[in-house]
């Protein structure tokens, strides 16, 4: 039995629920609602699942695992095919580093604990917090935009005509892109291979409006 300890509005388990479909993984989904009674996931026993209190956790049969990417390569291992890091390891490495540029500089400054604490703890006021979050959006998906436009390897998605690693993290970062109203014009590449991206029924079914915690 595999459990995803999920939410539908987190975009790393978003990624996640991705990676799933794209594996042809089935999972029993677990929602820890992050809003709810200030938050399922400070809850004493999901804290004993996964001792950071975030989402997603992935249980394979009891043993344990946390961390979007971590759990993203657990699955490209386990299960090979299609393959989310393909070619050689100059590939790979450039794939690697379209991925930390998401999980590593935009995401984790931008993620709700960060502007949940700066209101709370700062006192600054939710304007304040969304324009944070639209600033390293913005600033990290210019540089990505880059990083796409002058890859050695060139196609419709994100580093050549199959999907990688990198197209899994792009198409929740870009969720949250428009959320927090970023001015999308300026990676208008971006945009075209989310849109292509999102077409297809892997990342559809992904979507947190498909989910059956979404709440809009």
């Amino acid at each position: 039995m595999i459990r995803l300890y999920d939410f539908a509005r987190s975009s790393a388990a978003y990624r996640v629920r991705i990676a799933l479909n794209l594996k042809k993984v089935a999972v029993e989904a677990l929602s820890v609602h992050l809003r709810r009674n200030g938050g399922e996931q400070h809850s004493l026993s999901y804290g004993q699942v996964n001792p950071q209190n975030l989402v997603p956790t992935l249980d394979v049969n009891g043993a344990v695992l946390t961390q979007s990417i971590a759990i993203i390569e657990y699955l490209d291992e386990e299960h090979p095919n299609p393959p989310l890091l393909p070619g050689t390891a100059l590939d790979r490495a450039r794939i690697r580093a379209m991925v930390q540029l998401i999980a590593a500089d935009i995401h984790p400054i931008q993620n709700l604990r960060v502007l949940q604490y700066l209101q709370t703890d700062y006192a600054q006021p939710e304007a304040s917090t969304t324009a944070w979050a639209r600033h390293w959006i913005e600033k990290g998906f210019m540089a990505l935009e880059a990083l796409v436009q002058r890859a050695p390897v060139q196609g419709r998605y994100c580093y050549g005509d199959a999907v990688t690693f990198a197209d899994v993290l792009l198409v929740p970062q870009m969720n949250n892109a428009r959320r927090f109203g970023c001015d999308m014009a300026l990676f208008p590449h971006l945009v075209t291979i989310d849109q292509r991206l999102r077409a297809l029924p892997e990342f559809e079914q992904a979507a947190p409006e498909k989910q059956p915690d979404f709440e809009a």
